[in-house]
């Protein structure tokens, strides 16, 4: 899965039925219309313009997370930068639509389709006649089959991240004349759309060397609309410049500058003109709001006639954090000065925003402890009310407040339909019944054990637990409905759980499920200060002596508040069934490497982006994990430890497959199977809020569509812009 659902392929690098009686599953096809499209919940905020509306030339500076470790996307260190460098300067066969659809990039393409398929698939290329490397060399059959070759997995010199796809071609030749290009497959593939995208010229793939470290730091030979100038480490930059042997429309910008910033830094980088537009958390979004309103007011009167409580009172409503606010006077107003000079810098600059192609999941742990039990899981999805959560982060930023009904697609593409039904809405009373049903009671005994000591690097935060609510519990614990007492983030490594059990295919997956963080760890965001939802909870249930206790692990570094606050609501919600949760909060560094990735949690929130080809993408996600002759156990990308046979059959007969309309019926007979076994509850699409100077048109908040780089720029003096669609 990726963020355009093509370029960033490469960065993911990769139930049983239901007890009789537990659950009853209706309409496992989907409960969507098979006939009825739908739309995605969000259009895309790009400031559309018409190119004879933008001005030639100009810098674009555009924020990301690093400067990329490496230029070849199909590593397993390749990252958001990465894709975004090759979007830009390679050729993509297919790109995505603003429904997230894959379509043929008339760039390098004249068509693709299937030609054949007795005995065997064959799919034929024609490709653009002016479409050229920047060495002057025609795209061709060359590049094609030396990409094939580097990915197909038969050579383990070529230190790839994975090779789905293209370990289904048996040959590729050369077709009519040198413009077409037959790729023959072994078996059928219905996501052939999602090979050669991007495809890098054979001086790349052509040996392990230069496949390996040749394009870790630079990209000599290039095919797109811009070309990689340099790589400045020092200064945090990657440098693209017009690629003068572009035979398409020709690009609007001189250069494209990605440029290295902190997410809580962002805000910053716009006012001081290092970035041009960046990706932003919400409280940073209501700065630029507020600053391009001219409704930040000011509290400073002077040299000392404004008091500390109205300047505290002040900088806690604007957002500062509480180091500022517990300054002394004379700081605190150096920090407000400051701000307000930001403030007025930022009046350049509005936000643009949309809903990203990406989804935040409750995962479950179902390797141990209580939710190895499929009906603790179900209770667990069952106590969630989704819509409540999904108005929680998207009202207060005026998005559509829907819940995400699907694991493998989001709304707008084809494969989407709303299959929760599979497992059933909020339903407290259901709830119980299952958890009684599978042995936890009420006022069951429960074993006198010592508690055990808070992971280090990170804080406990207790839900239900009702023998330490008076003062709050112990140090680093929270109890629902009080304050926050002074804890403090640790620095320190966090405790795992390895359980001798050694799990595989973890490394590529955590770059995947964090891409498009905004702060803490890809998942959440939530208004500041909400409240848990008052309800007198459960009594705590037991079973075999030990209570129903869950610990949920959070990230603890900036940014991490919002997602809390979801954490926080959920875990109400679950008291109100009798299962006790704790909250730990370990490093951003170790979230996903030491408790996701290893199984250390039973509770998590995190993030996987849709895919416009979800027969391939996301099976590494649900496959069951299967155990190894070593005795290790090879969980691919499925960080829940909740896979079924069924599951995997019905991938693979959908990978197989090239009736489109089967095709997406399997999926979404996978999907309702997916959310039966409840390994993961999809909550709501991510916000996607870009902050954007007010000249720069064709750029933004893109939601599904892959950018289209030659059209980015600074509008013409007098020129005006399509309304925006978020605006409407």
């Amino acid at each position: 899965m990726s963020h355009d659902g093509v370029g960033l392929r490469a960065v993911m690098r990769s139930v049983a039925f239901l007890t009789a009686g537990a659950l009853a599953v209706p309409l496992l096809a989907g409960c969507g219309s098979d006939d009825e499209a739908t739309k995605p919940l969000a259009p895309q905020d790009i400031a559309l313009a018409a190119r004879d509306q933008v001005a030639d030339g100009g810098t674009l500076k555009w924020a990301v997370d690093a400067v990329p470790e490496t230029l070849n996307n199909f590593q397993a260190d390749a990252d958001a930068g990465t894709a975004r460098v090759a979007q830009a300067v390679l050729p993509s066969m297919f790109r995505l639509d603003a429904n997230g659809r894959p379509t043929a990039n008339p760039a390098y393409l004249e068509s693709a389709k299937v030609i054949e398929t007795e005995p065997r698939q064959v799919v034929l290329y024609k490709l653009n006649q002016q479409a050229v490397w920047s060495d002057g060399r025609e795209i061709g059959a060359a590049d094609f089959v030396a990409q094939w070759r580097a990915l197909s997995g038969k050579d383990s010199a070529y230190w790839t991240a994975r090779n789905a796809g293209y370990d289904r071609i048996a040959k590729i030749e050369r077709g009519a004349n040198d413009l077409q290009v037959r790729v023959t497959f072994s078996r059928p593939y219905a996501d052939w759309r999602s090979l050669f995208s991007p495809l890098y010229p054979k001086d790349v793939m052509g040996t392990p060397d230069a496949f390996n470290d040749g394009a870790r730091r630079k990209l000599a030979v290039t095919a797109g609309p811009f070309k990689v100038d340099r790589i400045d480490t020092a200064k945090k930059d990657v440098v693209l410049t017009r690629n003068p042997r572009w035979w398409g429309k020709p690009a609007k910008l001189n250069e494209i500058v990605l440029h290295a910033v902190p997410r809580d830094k962002r805000a910053a980088a716009l006012a001081d003109g290092e970035a041009d537009l960046a990706e932003v958390d919400a409280a940073q979004a209501q700065q630029i709001s507020l600053a391009a309103g001219g409704k930040t007011g000011s509290p400073l009167q002077g040299s000392g006639r404004t008091s500390a409580r109205r300047l505290r009172s002040w900088a806690l409503a604007h957002g500062f954090d509480s180091d500022e606010v517990k300054a002394g006077r004379k700081e605190l107003r150096k920090s407000i000065a400051r701000y307000l000079d930001q403030q007025q810098d930022l009046r350049s600059f509005t936000v643009r925003k949309s809903l990203e192609p990406a989804y935040t999941q409750l995962a479950l742990n179902g390797s141990s402890g209580p939710l190895t039990d499929e009906r603790v899981r179900q209770a667990v999805a069952r106590a969630l009310d989704r819509q409540e959560l999904a108005k929680l982060v998207l009202t207060p930023l005026g998005l559509p407040a829907v819940p995400v009904g699907s694991h493998l697609a989001l709304s707008g593409q084809p494969a989407y339909a709303d299959n929760s039904g599979a497992i059933g809405g909020q339903d407290t009373k259901e709830a119980q019944a299952l958890l009684t049903d599978a042995g936890w009671v009420a006022g069951g005994p429960v074993k006198e054990e010592k508690k055990a000591q808070k992971a280090a690097g990170g804080e406990s935060e207790k839900k239900g637990d009702k023998d330490e609510t008076s003062e709050g519990g112990q140090d680093g614990e929270y109890i629902v409905g009080e304050d926050d007492k002074g804890h403090d983030d640790k620095g320190d490594d966090d405790k795992t759980r390895t359980g001798g059990t050694r799990e595989h295919g973890e490394d590529g997956g955590r770059h995947l499920a964090q891409e498009g963080r905004q702060g803490g760890a890809a998942g959440a965001y939530a208004p500041k200060g909400t409240a848990a939802p008052a309800a007198a909870p459960a009594g705590p249930l037991a079973k075999d002596g030990k209570a129903l206790a869950l610990n949920f692990v959070l990230p603890s570094g900036p940014g991490s508040e919002p997602l809390n606050s979801v954490a926080q609501r959920i875990t109400a919600m679950l008291e109100q069934v009798g299962i006790r949760t704790t909250i730990t909060k370990v490093s951003d560094e170790s979230y996903f490497k030491d408790h996701i990735a290893s199984g250390d949690y039973d509770l998590a929130l995190y993030s996987w982006p849709a895919s416009a080809f979800p027969a391939t993408d996301a099976r590494p996600i649900y496959a069951k994990p299967v155990p190894a002759a070593d005795g290790s156990v090879n969980v691919e990308q499925n960080y829940t430890r909740v896979g079924t046979d069924q599951v995997d059959q019905l991938f693979d007969e959908a990978a197989a497959t090239l009736d489109e309309d089967e095709e997406r019926d399997l999926i979404r007979k996978a999907d309702a199977r997916i959310w039966a076994a409840a390994g993961s509850i999809p909550l709501y699409q991510r916000p996607q809020l870009v902050g954007v100077r007010k000249s720069l048109v064709n750029a933004g908040a893109f939601g599904f569509q892959t950018p289209v780089f030659e059209d980015m720029g600074y509008l013409r003096k007098g020129a005006k812009v399509s309304p925006s669609p978020s605006a409407k």
